[in-house]
């Protein structure tokens, strides 16, 4: 601790933002977007006035570094970009080092930095550029999402069988689990986006029944949801409208940044393209908060999906949940939930067994994507066209090969009929050693005449080669320049054969042998 920090701590009275005299401008900047970041958490279960006291101080931090006011940095002032363009956050000082207790942020800036374009490949397949000695080359954005596309770990070979009914079943048949997704800084965006929302949904800025935050009246109650798509009815409420999707109530259109991540969560074969989601609900979790055992309703088509972030816990499956206190549960199977990564329901895990979260530790966020079924539509609802015929990486992939491919083979095709146009009638190697013999003649010199065995020889070997280059071409390797190198090839070797069988008649005559 400096000396100014410590008569800081050593006086009552004295100026609290004598603390921030010892360090940079940079460092109170790190330290104020870190406490942003964290104010919702920091400030929770507080009275209004504690809370304002906080905020003011967050907010002094941030102008003693003459940066922007507080939130400076919230996601709707860089959502329009979203990750189609894969756009960087701002980028650090490079000589500044990271502060020890940043280091996730630093670590997330630099991987978004080597997704942004740092990242490169050698020349040569299998080598890298370094070892090679060669300049790496820079990936493209297709190339760059291709290779984090591969990354992605799914697991879908959960298995945990009860007796259902009178026979044993599989309850965890239909659920999949995507990590690698999301990378850290996407997540640190969706994160603060969600502190967004939920800043307007305090200030009243959200629409009718999109925010919602209970009073905590015991553990395990009132979580903070806000809903996008639809308003979902969990009981009859006052008005007597059923549980299920509220069709009388309009509720707020998705947000931009979440129809990112529904793209992201198609066009990589997370969710299929029969399924994609048109509302969704965020479920912001402080310590000790849960969700209690349930099936999701059938208001809601399958499979949907949600996203873990900020900690990890665990769901619990079962046929038959029961409850062990405010906010515990049992059951039969625990799936861990890692930060950032994507839990998909469907078949037995979505129907035949029930799920629940036991109360959280931590500050916990998940956001759950869902595909409404038409005939429960919000009667104003309209399908919005950014959703609309999102084809899979991989489709998209196979059909630019398949239009390359069909490209080159209408190439072969042509360059066939000209070879076979050529020819008319007469082998390769006859019509070469025709066209040779009659530049020769031209020329005045003598036609050389091989003996009817060389001709033979010369004729089935040339003939022979003519049949592989006409394979190759068949299969689609040979190409208009190789062809023209490989007839300067046998024109060579023609033209070799030639002079050895001169070189051997005129050692005959040498000697006085006849011809």
């Amino acid at each position: 601790m400096s000396a100014a920090a410590a008569a800081a701590s050593g006086a009552g009275d004295a100026d609290p933002m004598a603390l921030v005299k010892g360090y940079t401008a940079d460092e109170i900047a790190i330290s104020g977007k870190f406490l942003t970041s964290w104010l919702p958490f920091l400030s929770a279960g507080l009275c209004p006035s504690c809370v304002d006291s906080i905020r003011n101080r967050v907010s002094s931090l941030m102008a003693s570094a003459e940066e922007f006011p507080l939130r400076s940095l919230r996601i709707d002032q860089i959502e329009p970009s979203g990750w189609d363009s894969d756009s960087p956050p701002p980028p650090q000082p490079a000589e500044k080092p990271p502060m020890s207790w940043e280091d996730m942020a630093q670590e997330d800036e630099l991987a978004t930095g080597a997704e942004e374009g740092t990242t490169t490949v050698a020349a040569d397949d299998g080598e890298e550029g370094s070892e090679a000695g060669r300049p790496g080359v820079q990936l493209t954005r297709e190339q760059r999402e291709l290779m984090r596309f591969r990354n992605v770990v799914r697991k879908k070979d959960f298995v945990c069988f009860e007796r259902v009914n009178g026979r044993l079943v599989n309850i965890l048949a239909g659920l999949e689990l995507h990590t690698g997704v999301f990378s850290a800084a996407e997540q640190q965006r969706i994160v603060e986006y969600v502190y967004t929302l939920q800043e307007k949904g305090k200030l009243g800025e959200l629409g009718d029944r999109t925010y919602t935050e209970p009073q905590k009246w015991m553990r395990g109650k009132g979580r903070v949801t806000i809903q996008f798509g639809c308003c979902y009815n969990y009981a009859t409420d006052k008005k007597g409208n059923p549980p299920g999707i509220i069709r009388t109530i309009t509720s707020d259109p998705m947000p931009g940044l979440f129809k990112v991540m529904i793209k992201r969560l198609v066009r990589w074969n997370v969710l299929p393209t029969t399924c994609i989601p048109d509302s969704c609900i965020v479920n912001i979790y402080d310590p000790g908060d849960c969700i209690p055992p349930h099936i999701d309703s059938h208001d809601f088509l399958r499979p949907f999906c949600t996203v873990s972030f900020l900690s990890e816990c665990s769901i619990l499956f079962g046929s038959s949940l029961k409850v062990a206190g405010p906010g515990e549960f049992t059951g039969s199977s625990s799936i861990p939930l890692p930060v950032g990564s994507v839990l998909i329901l469907n078949g037995n895990g979505a129907d035949v067994a029930k799920h629940c979260v036991p109360a959280v530790p931590s500050k916990r966020i998940s956001i759950t994507f869902r595909k409404m079924d038409p005939g429960k539509h919000p009667f104003s609802f309209r399908d919005d066209p950014e959703l609309l015929d999102i084809t899979p990486l991989e489709t998209a992939i196979q059909e630019t090969s398949r239009s390359s491919s069909e490209r080159k083979n209408i190439q072969i095709r042509n360059l066939s009929k000209s070879l076979s146009k050529k020819s008319k009638g007469r082998t390769y190697a006859q019509a070469l050693v025709s066209d040779i013999s009659s530049q020769q003649t031209l020329h005045g010199q003598p036609t050389i005449s091989c003996t009817s065995a060389e001709r033979e020889r010369y004729s089935v070997a040339q003939e022979k080669k003519h049949g592989n280059i006409m394979n190759l071409i068949e299969d689609g390797i040979e190409s208009q320049g190789r062809r023209q190198r490989m007839e300067h090839r046998q024109m060579l070797m023609i033209n070799h054969t030639i002079k050895r069988t001169n070189d051997i008649q005129q050692a005959k005559e040498d000697q006085g042998e006849p011809g």
